[in-house]
């Protein structure tokens, strides 16, 4: 049953496919409340706060931003199962290394001489380049994590869409890039079909890394001549549907700007104000 039907004899809209990309993204529970919010409100609330970490250099503070993102991605956001073990076992020992990392070939004579860890003939690594290293690594974690509010759960049309509506983009620039989303997923199919061709052609066979770099570089002129020939088909359907000759056009998907993605980004300016200005040894 196609869309129309659907509509004409129920009333009501079908839901979408679940792998059509100029589909709008599928309504949110309450309780992941992240996905029912403008992409806008979820870049523009870490914002400032991301642009401030890049200055500090304490432990405390981005350490706390890092688990206020981390508490908004797990209870906010729709996460499978691999993000989740990559955000709390990945990410975690990923940043352990960093800071050990950033400790080691932190200079011993730009840091405090207080406390001896190590010490292997005439190299002595301190606790404070520890510290260096771990702060570092906390901004940096704190940083990734509050981008990832955004980065988790937004879609590139639902993006597209708000550029859009809200912020007044072109719409000959944002569904062109909704457009060329579609792009993708086509690109994987038609690459399996090339392999598939070229296997049952027995071009190139054999093995090794020469022969795996000549295979590879054998599947870039298909690709891109299907690319050419998915654009001309594109650009030629858009133009048969008048695209563009229009100053406005009528939305199919909406993505509003409600009052909760107001209150979102204040709250969230709020609490990112209060951090700092409690946290952060101003002066101290």
């Amino acid at each position: 049953m196609s869309a129309v039907d659907a509509v004409a004899r129920t009333g009501t809209a079908a839901p979408p496919a679940a792998d059509d990309p100029y589909a709008a993204a599928p309504p949110a529970s309450a309780w992941r409340f992240l996905m029912a919010l403008n992409p806008l409100a979820k870049l523009a609330a870490p914002l400032p706060a991301i642009i401030v970490l890049v200055f500090v250099r304490d432990l405390m503070t981005p350490a706390v931003f890092l688990v206020l993102a981390y508490t908004l991605i797990l209870v906010g956001a729709r996460l499978t199962a691999r993000a989740v073990v990559l955000l709390l076992v990945a990410v975690p020992a990923f940043l352990l290394v960093l800071s050990l990392g950033f400790g080691v070939w932190t200079d011993a004579s730009r840091i405090s001489h207080d406390v001896v860890l190590l010490e292997l003939g005439n190299w002595t690594l301190y606790g404070a380049a520890i510290e260096t290293g771990l702060a570092t690594a906390l901004r940096l974690g704190a940083i990734l994590a509050l981008s990832l509010i955004a980065g988790l759960t937004i879609t590139g049309p639902d993006l597209a869409r708000s550029l859009v509506q809200q912020l007044r983009v072109p719409y000959r620039i944002g569904y062109t890039a909704i457009a060329a989303f579609r792009f993708v997923p086509r690109f994987g199919h038609e690459l399996e079909v090339i392999r598939a061709a070229h296997r049952v052609r027995g071009a190139m066979d054999g093995r090794g890394p020469i022969v795996a770099a000549r295979r590879r570089l054998g599947y870039v002129v298909p690709l891109l001549a299907g690319a050419i020939r998915h654009a001309e088909r594109v650009a030629l359907a858009m133009d048969a549907r008048a695209f563009g000759a229009y100053p406005d056009r009528t939305e199919r998907h909406l993505v509003p700007f409600r009052t909760r993605d107001v209150v979102f980004i204040v709250l969230f300016w709020v609490v990112s104000a209060a951090i700092l200005w409690l946290l952060y040894p101003w002066g101290r």
